[in-house]
């Protein structure tokens, strides 16, 4: 059983080499510095008096495919679906004179696709808003955090024009969303080789 398996990984990992688009990690313009452990992922970038980065994990960001009876039917020289890879992320802003962190935890619409009718509409939306002590690992639950589902719309306008002017608008939401497929498909091959040397191993 186990060497049928380790051919089949063997098998897996050519093809997923082969439709692999990013042989190293696409760059996200506008001056972000990329730092990655593992999963995790975070943008940085330094504008007058302010530190912006950005934070997100690609564990659970390949949203469920609903289509699951099409699949059977496909040829099979047909490519598979192309699985996207959108992730919540949180931007935090520090700003240099005070010992406050604005925290945004944004994330992307499972229905997005559907927004035909709105003229320019936001890829992402912010979830929630708080304020965190600056340099603390730990966020507090004490803190007052503001859920955007009551929000008066003006202010989350603002918010949202407060993001766009430090960068993190449409266009680097699509740049992210692109890091990050990239970057779960690198490590998806990953896992897949180390599972293959895992189940060789006498």
């Amino acid at each position: 059983g186990d060497k049928a398996f380790a051919q089949f990984l063997t098998d897996e990992i050519k093809e997923e080499k082969k439709i692999q688009k990013h042989k190293s990690l696409p760059k996200v313009s506008g001056g972000w510095e990329l730092e990655v452990h593992g999963t995790e992922a975070k943008l940085v970038r330094k504008i007058a008096g302010e530190k912006i980065t950005v934070t997100f994990n690609i564990n659970n960001s390949i949203p469920p495919s609903g289509e699951e009876d099409t699949q059977e039917q496909q040829k099979p020289d047909e490519q598979e679906p192309e699985l996207t890879s959108t992730p919540n992320f949180v931007v935090e802003v520090i700003k240099d004179d005070t010992k406050q962190t604005l925290v945004l935890d944004c994330h992307f619409p499972e229905d997005e696709i559907g927004h035909e009718g709105e003229e320019e509409s936001d890829i992402f939306t912010i979830r929630e808003v708080s304020f965190q002590p600056t340099g603390e690992a730990d966020w507090k639950d004490t803190n007052y955090t503001l859920n955007t589902d009551s929000l008066d719309w003006a202010l989350y306008d603002h918010l949202m024009d407060f993001l766009a002017d430090r960068g993190v608008d449409n266009t680097f939401a699509d740049e992210l969303i692109e890091l990050s497929t990239a970057l779960e498909h690198q490590e998806y091959i990953k896992f897949l080789e180390d599972l293959k040397s895992f189940v060789k191993c006498q």
